[in-house]
């Protein structure tokens, strides 16, 4: 596929922008449609970028015939019934993460895409952050392994904000969205599967309806374990904080930094050719459709940690 990829970017809000400032970077790329919820605010955002289409309607964008691919940036609980939504219309798909929260609803998205032969892939970013790579490289080249990882997941949210601070239209989820980017980061490090997976949570928040905290512990195939915090208590810095620590050092990697175990700074600035994980990750996208090949996180990829979610969510409710 030689042509200009043509995209229509469904979600104007904080990540939507996250993902129209990548795709500025990225040649043979262009956004055609946008879509979100409040029509002026879309029609802003669209202005600013140098779109032309703009509607409320996801099936409005689905029916141009010259859209090729469509980013999903909408709420979680959208995620699956729009993938499919876009794979039947037979346009190409990235979903934010996570795919779904709803097992069932992640696997009907799996089957499908695999019948279509379409590109669809999920937006697990800490697999494309230039730290995470780094750390990825050494696994790969044999230089390191992972014995235990301990993250913290950290947001202060006790109101429904999203990340610019603005009110958001869906409630968050520590365990079927943050949760998400560890399970599945751990098994895909490890190179091994998860085989045991517990999970403890706080309160049910009186409005919210969702538990604040919760504790994780994992354990792969191959022996490594991993500890997982979330807290939407958290007063503090925002972000999820990840420490490595293997057979041969330790690293600790905050978003696209990364320090050794002596807060000592690696550079990573030449691990790839972007420090944005976000245009990185769209570039996965953008090759794969190119190239007619199944990205890094494709849906088939992801689907085991959905799995071991959906195995936690049935301990916690239990």
């Amino acid at each position: 596929m030689s042509k200009t990829i043509k995209v229509a970017l469904a979600g104007a809000g904080a990540f939507g922008i996250k993902h129209l400032d990548g795709i500025r970077n990225i040649d043979g790329v262009e956004v055609v449609s946008l879509i979100s919820r409040d029509l002026e605010k879309t029609r802003e955002v669209a202005a600013k970028y140098g779109i032309g289409h703009v509607t409320t309607d996801l099936a409005d964008s689905l029916a141009m015939p010259e859209v090729d691919a469509v980013i999903l940036c909408t709420p979680t609980q959208m995620h699956a019934s729009q993938t499919l939504a876009c794979l039947k219309a037979g346009k190409h798909v990235q979903v934010e993460i996570p795919l779904c929260d709803v097992l069932a609803d992640g696997e009907e998205a799996v089957a499908l895409a695999e019948k279509s032969g379409l590109v669809a892939m999920c937006g697990h970013t800490r697999r494309f952050n230039p730290s995470h790579q780094y750390v990825h490289k050494k696994i790969e080249a044999g230089e390191f392994n992972i014995q235990q990882m301990d993250v913290q997941t950290y947001f202060f949210r006790r109101t429904n904000m999203n990340a610019l601070g603005q009110p958001r239209s869906w409630t968050d989820h520590l365990l079927w969205h943050h949760a998400a980017h560890t399970v599945d980061l751990f098994a895909y490090q490890c190179g091994s599967p998860i085989v045991k997976a517990n999970a403890v949570q706080g309160p049910i928040h009186p409005t919210l309806g969702i538990a604040m905290d919760m504790s994780i512990q994992l354990k792969a195939a191959n022996g490594a374990i991993c500890t997982l915090s979330l807290s939407f208590n958290n007063d503090g810095p925002l972000g999820t904080f990840f420490r490595y620590i293997g057979d041969t050092g330790t690293f600790i990697a905050r978003y696209d930094d990364l320090v050794n175990g002596k807060e000592e700074k690696i550079d990573v600035s030449k691990v790839d050719v972007s420090m944005n994980g976000i245009e990185l990750q769209d570039r996965e996208f953008f090759a794969a459709i190119r190239e007619g090949r199944q990205p890094n996180s494709s849906l088939a990829q992801v689907l085991p940690c959905y799995q071991v979610l959906h195995q936690l969510e049935q301990q916690l409710n239990a």
